[in-house]
């Protein structure tokens, strides 16, 4: 009783300051898991052979894959090029321009990390409208809010898909054939709404035509032979991604792999690369799977499910609709990993009670990724579009967000919701 009561004070405390920004998320956490350690050591609830046990190496590992492949790619010029070339292919037309730009932002973040991907590029977004005078609030958020739904869609798109896959042993296959139909059209409503939302700004008449046509995209790649090689491994480590359940390989041993090779094959300046890798995020992880696994350790999550499980009358399929809209509200408020991380024992251990979790699962990852449009803290990208904007005349602001994200985030939850009861009916879950 004590154990649950001291595990689950330390968590709500650790929440609460990290979200209420008294102090950083990371510093937050990692205070949060020693207190957990120590705190267990002496109630006897917890020990640090447990709390190495609670880390999942298989996330981490592929988020560090990941990322040396990406902090590689960064200084390149790559992403500069994709938003210049199409922004040119655009002709300067505003709904052109958003379709291009959201669609080049979506495909990238289906693989490589989001946040990166609208730093690299909003950007050259915000130079672009500038050049041809227009608002830049709806590309910046579309990049940011189709890049979030975009992620939902593969294993390495998003966090909170990296730690559902790796506990329900989900393969990239999995995704493409169960997320990614959704994620297409939830993706198609997402952008329609945009459209609708931003009728006015879209309506725009552009200026400097001849401006954009003096770009060369070409001069933003400042090492294409690095691209090349990078771009070679990523194309050989996704048609691994594909067959990783016949040859019996986990994602991360791919995602380590290949990074290697990058490294080893472009041979970049390595402490530089290293320094570009987000330290502070994986940190973040491994602290909270130590907290949740002190909170397991004490019997929290088994009395949660426990307490979920005497609801079994309420069909399954139901029960992942609530979990669904339940995590996508938790996630317009707060970061989606700690509410991830925070879930996936709980539906671990309903599986125990006798639940068929399989539909919870992606119930999780939709709610997640889809959730985190509706407020500018909804997810790191939104933060990230929202600072960007301030260097402009028309800031993104709480309101704005708030007026135009949150009734996307609404109906591509609606429309999530009905495309899951239609997948719970046809993949018999």
């Amino acid at each position: 009783m004590i154990a649950g009561i001291l595990s689950s004070a330390i968590f709500i405390t650790t929440l609460y300051i990290i979200f209420s920004e008294k102090l950083n998320r990371t510093i937050a956490s990692l205070i949060g898991a020693v207190v957990m350690v120590c705190l267990g050591l002496i109630f006897g609830f917890y020990s640090e052979e447990k709390a190495l046990q609670s880390i999942d190496f298989n996330t981490l590992g592929l988020l560090i894959g990941m990322m040396i492949i990406v902090s590689i790619l960064e200084p390149t010029g790559f992403f500069q090029f994709l938003a210049i070339y199409v922004g040119k292919r655009s002709n300067g037309k505003p709904i052109l321009l958003l379709v291009l730009l959201g669609t080049t932002t979506t495909i990238v973040s289906m693989f490589l990390d989001n946040v990166t991907t609208v730093i690299l590029i909003a950007p050259v977004s915000i130079l672009l409208c500038e050049i041809l005078g227009l608002n830049p609030q709806p590309y910046l958020m579309a990049e940011a809010i189709l890049s979030d739904t975009g992620g939902v869609a593969t294993l390495i798109g998003d966090p909170p898909n990296i730690l559902v896959g790796s506990a329900a042993k989900l393969t990239f296959i999995d995704f493409l054939t169960h997320s990614l139909p959704i994620v297409v059209i939830v993706w198609l409503v997402a952008l329609f709404m945009l459209r609708f939302f931003f009728h006015n700004e879209l309506s725009e008449k552009p200026q400097n035509l001849d401006a954009l046509e003096e770009l060369n995209p070409l001069s933003a790649l400042k090492d294409r032979k690095t691209v090349r090689k990078v771009i070679i491994i990523l194309g050989i480590a996704l048609i691994i991604f594909l067959l990783e359940e016949i040859l019996h390989i986990r994602p991360s041993l791919v995602a380590l792999t290949a990074s290697a090779i990058v490294l080893v094959w472009v041979r970049p300046p390595l402490q530089e690369t290293l320094k570009r890798i987000q330290w502070d995020i994986l940190i973040f992880f491994t602290s909270l799977f130590v907290l949740i696994g002190g909170l397991q350790s004490a019997g929290v999550m088994q009395a949660v499910a426990t307490l979920i499980s005497h609801v079994q009358n309420i069909p399954p399929i139901l029960l992942g609709i609530i979990l669904l809209w339940g995590v996508a509200i938790l996630s317009a408020f707060v970061d989606n990993v700690p509410v991830t991380i925070a879930l996936i024992p709980i539906i671990q251990e309903l599986e125990n009670a006798g639940i068929h979790i399989e539909p919870l699962w992606w119930a999780l990852v939709f709610g997640a990724g889809f959730g985190g449009n509706g407020t500018i803290l909804g997810s790191t990208a939104n933060i990230v579009v929202a600072s960007l904007s301030e260097k402009t005349n028309v800031p993104i602001t709480p309101k704005v967000w708030n007026k135009k994200g949150l009734p996307i985030m609404v109906g591509t939850c609606f429309v999530a919701s009905i495309l899951y009861l239609f997948a719970f009916t046809l993949f018999k879950w």
